[in-house]
């Protein structure tokens, strides 16, 4: 690839740092764009930030991607060969309070990015979709190819952005993928994410709200592995695949119990809990079907839950940050 620039949406957040910066450590130009809104606490954002600006090779804009002025002039700029698409309205509780949101980032930004494509004769989308998008699926673990039922607005946003991306896949030769994202867990974790939230507690020594008595499962996956799967995209981002959208997924499930028992283990901390019942729009289990993410990619290894949670309680919890 002799055009290394890559812009990436949502530089700031969670994911959107972690690939950020396996990126600048392949010497690829990441050009960063984030809003820095302030849907949790944006003293996170900016510590993300701090560590990215240190590389030379990384460039930030400070703007909302619904602003399609901004976004093209920018676009216009530097001209990429990728666009990843991680910007959008997060959090499937509050996606039934502010849905406007979720329109204004996860529908009218995503569209402005691809008909600022489409306009720029750019080939190369990446972008984040969801595990929301399976909803009640009743079949584990979840394939690509299954019948999609978001149980939320959120949810049902990220499966528009995958049908809006087949539009422009077909009638403007954008070649788009999509990545169907599980929960994902790590260093500098999102605050309204559960592995956050515990640990978040556990150092305040207040009492988390454990909904359905913490009888859920998910498929978690370590943020530097997801880092990695998107790389790995990126380097094979000429090759034909017969399916664009892509579990990004450890496969392998985990109840919320169990994850608590392994936190207290870990720091030697009691949870206080409160159990409530179960949410509106929350989805009992999630597994995902790894099996295409292996094919395509030659991805072998993934990071074991229990490792995984050292490395983010070192940063996030005995770190003090």
């Amino acid at each position: 690839m002799k055009n290394k620039k890559i812009v990436i949406t949502g530089s700031s957040g969670f994911i959107g740092f972690h690939v950020c910066d396996i990126l600048l450590k392949q010497n690829y130009q990441v050009i960063g764009i984030d809003n820095h809104n302030n849907y949790y606490d944006t003293k996170l954002k900016n510590q993300r930030l701090k560590i990215l600006k240190k590389n030379k090779n990384f460039n930030f804009y400070k703007f909302d991607i619904k602003n399609k002025k901004k976004l093209k002039k920018l676009i216009t700029k530097y001209k990429p060969y990728i666009i990843i698409h991680l910007a959008a309205q997060a959090g499937v509780r509050y996606s039934f309070i502010n849905p406007q949101k979720y329109i204004d980032s996860n529908i009218t930004g995503f569209t402005n990015i691809l008909e600022i494509m489409k306009l720029l004769n750019l080939k190369n989308l990446v972008y984040a979709s969801s595990s929301s998008v399976y909803g009640d699926c009743k079949t584990l673990p979840f394939k690509e190819n299954l019948e999609l039922n978001p149980l939320n607005f959120y949810g049902q946003t990220k499966l528009l952005n995958e049908r809006i991306a087949n539009i422009y896949e077909k009638n403007f030769k954008i070649k788009t993928i999509g990545l169907r994202f599980f929960t994902v867990y790590g260093p500098y974790g999102r605050p309204d994410m559960f592995i956050p939230k515990i640990i978040n507690k556990i150092k305040n020594k207040k009492v988390i709200e454990l909904f359905n008595n913490g009888n859920h499962d998910r498929d978690f996956t370590f943020v530097t592995d997801v880092a990695h799967i998107v790389y790995m995209i990126v380097k094979n981002i000429n090759k034909k695949f017969k399916n664009n959208k892509i579990n990004i997924c450890n496969s392998k499930k985990i109840s919320i119990k169990k994850v608590i028992k392994i936190i207290e283990k870990e720091t030697n901390f009691k949870v206080k809990i409160k159990n409530k019942p179960f949410q509106m729009g929350d989805m009992l289990k999630t597994q995902g079907s790894n099996k295409l993410l292996k094919k395509y990619f030659k991805i072998r290894k993934f990071t074991e839950f229990s490792e995984g949670i050292k490395k983010t309680l070192k940063q996030d919890f005995f770190n003090g940050s």
